[in-house]
């Protein structure tokens, strides 16, 4: 654990993480969808981040914009100013910084979907100083490590070989392999299952909690199952439905 990084664990868990900000009414991943998750309460976002051809991190999941405006055209092969000129219902895509700076209080789960983007996601946060107010995430290790050497002041999250390294260690009862596999992580983030096996229960959350700051899993868009994991412990519920969630939440404290 970086204790360093404690701003982002603000306020007392549990959390809820918006994925994509709530496109209820706008698209995913936009200023508006993030201010609509912003205005009812939600303090941390979650998102996706690829590279343009300059070199411009934005906040996107997918490698095309296919989703976006139907073409297959890559993010990589375009400028961030023909990205722009790509609307969608008068809304543009975001840039890391953009997003920072537009909702200086809110908090930024960044998940780096392309190792390419790695130094511009890291130039993003650092142009508006947002160091502190970001979790930085991936599914590969190389790109995990990259991110920690750029941004130690971030909270950092568990690549997918050091989830699977830590369950193997949960399964074992080896303390020490667990340790070495979640030691230098702030967050464990999964889906509750995969295949076949159980992520979150009551005994590997504990585990995990044992050595990261907090465990959160995505995407949890039922509310019968946020419920159930909140009452297992879970610190943050990663959904596309922070609407459902924060009025559930407000129960839960209750």
């Amino acid at each position: 654990m970086q204790t360093w990084a404690m701003r982002y664990f603000e306020p007392t868990p549990p959390r809820i993480l918006a994925h994509r900000g709530l496109a209820l009414e706008a698209p995913e991943n936009t200023l508006a969808a993030f201010r609509a998750a912003f205005d009812i309460g939600v303090t941390h976002m979650e998102t996706d981040a690829h590279v343009t051809k300059d070199g411009v991190a934005v906040l996107w999941h997918d490698p095309t914009l296919e989703r976006w405006d139907g073409s297959k055209t890559r993010i990589a092969s375009l400028t961030l100013g023909e990205l722009h000129q790509r609307t969608r219902d008068g809304h543009q895509m975001v840039t890391v910084s953009e997003a920072l700076e537009a909702l200086p209080d809110a908090f930024f789960n960044i998940d780096v979907k392309d190792p390419a983007a790695t130094d511009a996601v890291c130039d993003g946060v650092q142009w508006v100083e947002a160091e502190e107010r970001v979790l930085l995430t991936s599914f590969s290790e190389a790109t995990c490590r990259r991110l920690r050497a750029r941004l130690p002041l971030a909270a950092h999250g568990a690549s997918a070989r050091r989830v699977a390294a830590a369950v193997w260690a949960i399964l074992r009862g080896n303390e020490r392999k667990l340790d070495l596999a979640l030691g230098d992580c702030d967050v464990v983030q999964v889906p509750p299952r995969m295949a076949r096996v159980d992520l979150v229960t009551r005994k590997r959350l504990a585990a995990y909690k044992r050595h990261v700051d907090e465990v959160h899993v995505w995407t949890i868009n039922d509310p019968g199952e946020m419920m159930q994991l909140l009452d297992m412990g879970v610190d943050g519920i990663v959904t596309d439905r922070a609407d459902r969630a924060m009025s559930l939440l407000s129960d839960f404290r209750g």
